[in-house]
């Protein structure tokens, strides 16, 4: 039986891109591990950056804030900004007029912030929909020397934004909020759901790019994502536990469902690849728009992958399973 959430890299590899061929030639990336957009060849000067995102087990209330950035995120993350998105939404039995209406006006607006503009899709309600859903196609455009790609090289810095495990944590206050009353005040629950604005990295990619060597968003299993980019670089990582920084009400919320803050999901947390030489600039830029942003390890030669505590080496978690998809 497949767990929740996220397929497994064995079963990824073994069996879904192992039945998937690849041979055109304007396929510049194709389905790969680690990789969560595709990248086709556009008029000589430009790639078409192409992601695609599920969206479900969130907010009702904010909605068309997640239709709009989880795909857009997976596109910005290579160095474009989304351009088109193409929305499914298949609703459940019972939704209102009114409800779609909500979804929609909040979609919008986050696309005329970002100037993208929806192209298509489809819209209906289905019995077999129990809660909202959606997919979101996300489409950009990036020169061809502005393209960026989730590798590294040794001696690149990990720079980390905003911190860590914050997804998990939204979500407990919006969907556990009877359970938080034991540890949070009504206000400070109040203020964790309205950290669900966090939870896109298009903003922070979009300012890191001129730095980056390559980004990646993370997302289901948390850090553990630096695996997929070691293993594609082939390279090895230190993360110093120390410099890992979560806001003081997601740390509360990860301690009381003793969740291990390191694999658990957090969109919204963007991993910049930082060559050395332009980390004290990426940083003071994300820091000048408002976006905590800090240097929490580096990419090695060595192909160790290891978590520093307390001056002490062990060796970094694998992506086993999300409390996020289990919970949610």
């Amino acid at each position: 039986m497949l767990p929740f959430g996220k397929i497994r890299s064995e079963i990824l590899n073994n069996i879904i891109l192992k039945n998937i061929s690849v041979n055109d030639p304007k396929i510049v990336v194709g389905p790969k591990e680690g990789f969560d957009a595709a990248v086709l060849e556009y008029d000589g000067k430009n790639y078409l950056v192409i992601a695609t995102d599920p969206i479900l087990g969130v907010p009702k209330e904010h909605f068309g804030f997640f239709t709009y950035h989880f795909a857009s995120s997976d596109v910005a993350v290579f160095g474009a900004m989304p351009k088109w998105l193409i929305v499914n939404l298949l609703l459940p039995n019972g939704t209102t007029e009114e409800d779609l209406n909500s979804v929609m006006r909040e979609l919008n607006a986050e696309c005329k912030k970002y100037g993208t503009s929806i192209i298509g899709g489809h819209t209906g309600v289905y019995s077999t929909t129990r809660n909202f859903t959606a997919t979101t196609t996300a489409i950009g455009i990036v020169k061809k020397d502005e393209l960026r790609l989730p590798l590294a090289k040794p001696g690149d810095d990990i720079v980390i934004t905003k911190g860590i495990a914050i997804e998990f944590a939204v979500g407990a206050a919006w969907f556990r909020a009877e359970e938080l009353k034991k540890i949070l005040s009504p206000s400070q629950i109040s203020s964790l759901q309205e950290m669900y604005t966090l939870e896109t990295v298009v903003k922070d990619a979009s300012l890191a790019k001129k730095f980056a060597r390559g980004m990646h968003d993370v997302t289901e299993g948390g850090l553990t994502t630096l695996h997929e980019i070691a293993d594609n670089s082939e390279v090895g990582f230190e993360v110093y536990y120390e410099k890992l920084h979560m806001p003081p009400l997601v740390k509360k919320v990860v301690k009381f469902y003793g969740v291990n803050a390191l694999t658990v999901s957090s969109t919204g947390t963007l991993i910049i690849i930082s060559p050395q030489e332009n980390t004290s600039k990426l940083i003071k830029v994300l820091h000048s728009h408002g976006i905590n942003a800090s240097t929490v390890g580096k990419f090695t030669e060595e192909k160790e992958r290891v978590l520093i505590k307390k001056g002490r080496k062990e060796e970094f978690p694998k992506f086993e399973k999300d409390a996020y998809a289990e919970m949610y």
